[in-house]
This record gives structure tokens, C-alpha cells and sequence, in this order.
């Protein structure tokens, strides 16, 4: 690119919309918002098209030192460009999502996206410690506004409830952000992800950072926050947090906790397998009695997140792969399915699984897409549900055989939940008139849920040019983590132990 300064343009392009939105017209907020969106997914494309799978580790690197070390530092690498283009790729369609059904305080509500949007690339980018930090936090409140103006009924109590569980955990990383800058001497992330913290001091850390990236992801118990927030949240709303935000806590194990701390991460990695274990489990099964269809997608969320904290704390390539691609299969499914649910709910103003069935009869085309990310969820071979969560499967497997096992049975009752939703809204017999007399699919509504459709087959059909740009970056980390990597129960093979040598050999990681 020639040093062009593409992330930040990425960043001044939504910034520059919102501020014309919140002086527009209702119209003329929409087209703003519209073509903003559009633009930085343009932008993003050009990113992806540019980035060179084998070059440096770190590319479009910015930087401008500004006060006191902290400076203005972007870059990315290929874990980072994947969740920029995923983060730009959905929002152009919570802009389409939120045409019709967004009526009141318009110029407002879609600046409050576009300042999201900036926020969001903006965690991806940084590579500057306190900067991370500024936009990890700061996209609190666009998201605390959009539920809390826009949402349900009890949209008041479900937008305090998200800010305070989401920043309470990240008072405590911030104070260890300080101790680490004062120890390394420096704010650069890249910089500190090869630095050496004392083993000592890397417990307090990773527990510092785990109280914050734990609520983010969520991790089970302090999910509670998620249900609320998804069901008060509007359609848009739902589908940016579940496709990107849910993915900031998977980002900072990846970017922080397991490089930076190796050996207080297998400290603890029992007790991240016991808690995504759990989550696995649990939540699938709550998932199974609900009867609100954004409640139960919610619960699913959870359920996945367990899926990729386990495959990030394998520490092995197969487990880092696969939970990338399952937090970026998520964040396509998830917003699929809670698109879908928008799409119906806009026709009956209801989310509540009983009023609606049969509809695949009178909207078959509604009934299709539906049907895809039903078993994009469930994890049908050609999806993208499939590549990532055989990946973090085969990658937990070489650490432990039972926390395989257990994840294991949280598909199988992920299969349960997802169809029985679907055969309860879109087969069986109509009996109610109003649900059987809603219109199929519009044209917008076909381009936003086949754009996703097209992305979800596409990962799960050819995943190698999602892992491509990665690659690299998963075994920099890995070759980080091998030395910390904790003995599981698979150097067990029927019964006999390997021997001392071999395990030696494999730098004592499976």
C-alpha cells in the first residue's frame, strides 16, 4: 500500500458519518450510515486483498508517539485483519437491518453505530497498550445507548446490567496495564507480547485481564448480562454484539493473556476448561426450555464461546485455529439467526416461539435461510459451524479426552435446541392466522441474509483462505506457548505412558 494510512481512513470514515448523521434528516441519516458502512467494507476489502500471507508478522503499521510513551500505534496482523473484515462486513447489514424498524431518534441511532464501528477496528488495530485499552472500553457506551434508547420494554435495566458487569472487570486490567508499562518499560503490544513478566507476577496479571475478557466473552457464570442485553437490544443490536463484541474477550486471550502470561495461562488451565465445560453444558441445556427464540440464540451464544475458550487454551495449533474460526463463524451465524428473528418479529411484534409455526408455508424462501444457519449452528459439514468446531475438538482432544467428551455432548444438545426451534416456528400446523398470513422476504431482507448465507458457505467449503492469513501469527503464538503447555491425559496411549524421550521430543506439549 505504499505506507497509505488505510486503518486509520478506516477509522475517520465512520467517525466523519456519525457526526453527519446526528445533523441529518431521518432519510438522510439512513443513506449516511448506508454508504459510510459501505465504504469502510470497501476499505476492508482492499485490506485483506493487500495483506501478504507471507510477509512481516505486523503490517500497515502506524504510529505517532504523542505523551508519556503513549502513542498512536495501529497494525495488524492476520488474526486482527480477520475480525476487521468480519466487523465490517456486518455492519452494512445492521444499517439494512434497521431501515424500517428504527422510527424515532434516527440520525442518533445510526451514529451510535458508525461510532461503534470505529471503536470496534479500532481494538483490533491498536498496538498500543493504553490506546487498546481507550477503545476496548469506550465501545461500552455506544452499545449501553442502543439498548438502553432503542431496546424493549426493560431496556433500562438490561443496559445498566451490561455496563456494569462489562467495566468492573476492566478496572482491575487497567491497573495491571500500569504495573506492566512500568515493568517492560514500554506500551507497545507487540513489544510485550515477547517480553518475560516474572512467573510470580504473571498470576496476578492473568488474573487481572481474565476478570475483564471473562465477562466480555461471556464465560460462565458472569454471563447473566448476555440474555437480557440480546433481548432487550434491537435487531442490529443483537447481531453487532453477538458477531463482534462477544469476540473482543477471545481477541484479548489471544493478543494478551496467552502470550504475555504463558505460564500463569496453564496454570490456569484447569480452571478454563472446568468454566467452558460448564458453559458447554449448562447453557445448552437452558437453551432447550426457552421460550423466547432470542433468549435461546443467547443461551447458544454461550454455549459457543465455551467451545472457544477450551480450543484457545489447548495450547496447540489445532485448538487456535479452530476457536478463530469459530469466533468468526459465530459471529456470522449468530448474526444470521438473530437477523432472522428481527425479520419475523418486525411482522408480528413478537419473539415468543408459540405464536408463530408452519411458516415455512407461506414464507419458504425465510424458511430456507433460516434453515441454513439452523445447521450452520449445529455444525453440518459445509458450514463454517463445522471447520471450527472440529478444529478446537481435535486440538482439546490432544490435551484431555474427557473435556473432548463433554464438549462433545454440548453439540449434541446444541443439535436438540436449534431443532427444535426450527420445527416449532417454521413446520408443523398453522394455528395462528396471523403468523400464517405474513409475507415472505423483501429484497432487502433477501440481499442482507443471502450475503451471510454466501459467507457461511464459503468458510465452510474452502476454511483454508481464512486460515491462510493467520496461519503464521497461530504458530508464533504456538511456538510461545509450547514451553508452558500443560500435560493432559492423552500422553497416555491404552494404558502406557510415553516415553520420557519422546515427550522431551515434543517439547513436553502433547
Amino acid at each position: 500500500m505504499g505506507g497509505f494510512p488505510i486503518l486509520s481512513l478506516m477509522l475517520l470514515v465512520p467517525l466523519v458519518g456519525a457526526v453527519a448523521c446526528l445533523f441529518a434528516e431521518a432519510k438522510t441519516a439512513r443513506l449516511i450510515a448506508l454508504v459510510a458502512t459501505l465504504i469502510d467494507f470497501a476499505l476492508g476489502i482492499v485490506l485483506w486483498l493487500n495483506f501478504d500471507v507471507g510477509g512481516a508478522q505486523w503490517q500497515f503499521v502506524e504510529k505517532v508517539p504523542l505523551f508519556a510513551g503513549f502513542s498512536y500505534a495501529l497494525g495488524i496482523d492476520g488474526i486482527a485483519l480477520l475480525l476487521i473484515v468480519l466487523s465490517v462486513f456486518l455492519m452494512p447489514i445492521c444499517i439494512g437491518a434497521s431501515w424500517n424498524s428504527i422510527t424515532k431518534r434516527v440520525g442518533e441511532y445510526f451514529a451510535a453505530f458508525l461510532l461503534m464501528e470505529v471503536l470496534m477496528i479500532g481494538v483490533f488495530a491498536a498496538q498500543d497498550l493504553y490506546l487498546f485499552y481507550i477503545f476496548f472500553e469506550a465501545g461500552l457506551i455506544p452499545m449501553y445507548l442502543i439498548i438502553g434508547i432503542w431496546g424493549g420494554d426493560n431496556r433500562i435495566y438490561a443496559s445498566y446490567k451490561f455496563f456494569l458487569y462489562t467495566l468492573l472487570g476492566s478496572v482491575l486490567m487497567l491497573i495491571a496495564m500500569m504495573w506492566m508499562v512500568h515493568e517492560a518499560g514500554t506500551t507497545d503490544i507487540p513489544t510485550l507480547m515477547s517480553y518475560d513478566f516474572p512467573a510470580h507476577a504473571q498470576t496476578w496479571l492473568f488474573l487481572a485481564f481474565f476478570a475483564s475478557f471473562a465477562v466480555k466473552m461471556p464465560m460462565w457464570p458472569v454471563h447473566t448480562w448476555l440474555p437480557d442485553a440480546h433481548v432487550q437490544a434491537p435487531t442490529a443490536g443483537s447481531v453487532i454484539l453477538a458477531g463482534v463484541l462477544l469476540k473482543m474477550g477471545g481477541y484479548g486471550f489471544i493478543r494478551f493473556s496467552l502470550p504475555m502470561f504463558p505460564e500463569a495461562s496453564a496454570q490456569f488451565a484447569w480452571l478454563i476448561y472446568a468454566l467452558s465445560m460448564a458453559a458447554v453444558v449448562i447453557t445448552s441445556l437452558i437453551a432447550l426450555v426457552q421460550h423466547d427464540m432470542k433468549k435461546l440464540i443467547a443461551y447458544s451464544s454461550v454455549a459457543h464461546m465455551g467451545v472457544v475458550t477450551i480450543g484457545l487454551f489447548a495450547f496447540n495449533t489445532q485448538g487456535l485455529e479452530g476457536s478463530m474460526i469459530v469466533m468468526l463463524s459465530h459471529g456470522l451465524v449468530a448474526g444470521a439467526l438473530f437477523l432472522c428473528v428481527g425479520v419475523i418479529y418486525d411482522r408480528l411484534h413478537t419473539r415468543e416461539i408459540s405464536r408463530y409455526g408452519g411458516i415455512a408455508i407461506n414464507m419458504p424462501k425465510y424458511a430456507m435461510f433460516f434453515l441454513l444457519f439452523t445447521m450452520a449452528s449445529i455444525g453440518l459439514p459445509g458450514t463454517s459451524g463445522f471447520v471450527g468446531e472440529f478444529l478446537s475438538l481435535a486440538g482439546v482432544y490432544q490435551i484431555s479426552t474427557w473435556v473432548a467428551l463433554v464438549c462433545t455432548t454440548g453439540i449434541i444438545l446444541g443439535a436438540a435446541y436449534m431443532l427444535y426451534l426450527y420445527r416449532r416456528v417454521a413446520f408443523g400446523e398453522q394455528k395462528n392466522a396471523d403468523a400464517a398470513a405474513m409475507p415472505d422476504i423483501d429484497k432487502r431482507e433477501w440481499i442482507m441474509l443471502g450475503a451471510l448465507a454466501a459467507a457461511v458457505l464459503w468458510m465452510g467449503v474452502y476454511p483454508e483462505s481464512f486460515l491462510a492469513p493467520m496461519r503464521k501469527d497461530i504458530a508464533a503464538l504456538d511456538a510461545r506457548l509450547a514451553r508452558a503447555a500443560p500435560q493432559g491425559d492423552s500422553h497416555l496411549k491404552i494404558g502406557k505412558p510415553k516415553p520420557v524421550e519422546e515427550h522431551a521430543a515434543q517439547g513436553g506439549a502433547h
